[in-house]
């Protein structure tokens, strides 16, 4: 299975790989040969923030690329990214970037 550490490397990679995707931390960590409270605690000691922080943190970087590198609009970027939920996923966007998504793509077109 490897050290601790590698095995939390092995789940940001998953994690990385499949953000879009439903995340059981339960799963993860058993299939990363740990238990779930190990689990939380040594992958915040490497990424200071939680497995699913870290999920969202990738889902909402990678909205904000297409939001403003693809122009895609916000409701077609949250799905892709796995949001079900448009009004889930402004109120989080804005709490990451400090904006909500309608203005950061304005603010970044002008």
């Amino acid at each position: 299975m490897g050290t601790t550490g590698h095995r939390i490397i092995r789940a940001i990679d998953w994690i990385k790989h499949n953000f879009t995707e439903s995340l059981s931390i339960e799963e993860l960590a058993k299939s990363m040969g740990m238990s779930v409270s190990s689990f939380h605690q040594h992958f915040r000691d490497i990424t200071n923030m939680s497995p699913l922080q870290y999920q969202k943190s990738m889902r909402l970087t990678e909205a904000r690329r297409l939001l403003l590198t693809e122009s895609r609009d916000i409701s077609s970027a949250s799905l892709q990214v796995g949001y079900e939920s448009l009004s889930q996923f402004s109120r989080e966007y804005k709490r990451f970037f400090g904006m909500p998504p309608s203005e950061d793509q304005k603010s970044q077109s002008s």
